[in-house]
């Protein structure tokens, strides 16, 4: 079949003698710091007693969230028992393995946390950083494809990839998929959320909504995907990412639903 030549793009972004910063990496930074731009410009938006200073200072709590969540959720969902009979081998974060929704309850103890220290509503704090959270998706996912992980399914597609890790197969660029329904998609609903709908004045609703819209599209991502191989299919043919994304569907559409009914 015929196949997209894979563009062959260094993993290592800028380096210097010894000294390596890769794509992932910058990715990791530039999400963060325009999602820290943008929660300021929602926040001159709202009256919910959360200030610019809350922002700035919540950036430090945010990433180490993101961090050790991702690697502890990376560790404990997908590959337990290799990491507990390897114990040195879980900080080892260049190795790769973060998990999104390992990441998710990482920053969910951080809010926790911080609003309790200073007093702040927590579905108000978490709405400011649900609605910016595409963006660090969407430019996660791009890092994904430019290292070559993750890759898709084998697939007869016009625009079907041979990928260096996935054989001679062309496959489907699932992470480019991923990145227009979790990154961009996600990020437009909930801005028309925040900015022409009102949701900051129903707390709850954007977190909701995130959740809620998340979880639908790494579902339905997911069937594009190629499963990890050390899991394969798991329970009635679903992945790990299925199923960890079902409860955070759920939890998303009560919220929702419970901020429609607020007054």
């Amino acid at each position: 079949m015929l196949a997209i030549a894979f563009p062959a793009i260094d993993p290592i972004a800028i380096s210097v003698g010894p000294f390596a910063i890769r794509w992932y990496s910058l990715a990791y930074v530039t999400g963060i710091l325009l999602g820290w731009r943008y929660m300021l410009r929602l926040v001159a938006r709202g009256d919910s007693g959360i200030g610019r200073d809350h922002i700035d200072d919540f950036i430090v709590w945010a990433t180490l969230g993101v961090i050790l969540g991702g690697r502890l959720g990376y560790v404990l969902f997908y590959r337990p028992d290799f990491y507990f009979a390897n114990p040195m081998e879980i900080p080892a974060l260049w190795k790769g393995g973060m998990s999104f929704h390992g990441g998710a309850l990482g920053v969910i103890v951080a809010i926790s946390i911080y609003v309790r220290r200073h007093g702040l509503s927590w579905l108000a704090f978490a709405d400011l950083v649900a609605a910016a959270t595409p963006i660090g998706l969407f430019f996660g996912r791009i890092a994904n494809f430019i290292n070559g992980e993750l890759f898709g399914r084998a697939a007869d597609v016009p625009w079907a990839m041979a990928f260096p890790g996935g054989g001679p197969q062309p496959r489907h660029p699932s992470q480019i998929y991923e990145a227009g329904l979790e990154g961009l998609a996600l990020f437009i609903v909930l801005a028309v959320l925040a900015w022409r709908c009102g949701a900051l004045e129903r707390r709850g609703l954007l977190t909701g909504s995130f959740l809620l819209g998340y979880g639908v599209a790494r579902i339905f991502g997911e069937f594009f995907r190629e499963p990890d191989s050390f899991l394969g299919f798991l329970y009635a043919g679903a992945t790990m990412g299925q199923l960890l994304s079902l409860p955070l569907a759920a939890v998303g559409l009560w919220l929702v639903i419970r901020a429609q009914r607020r007054p």
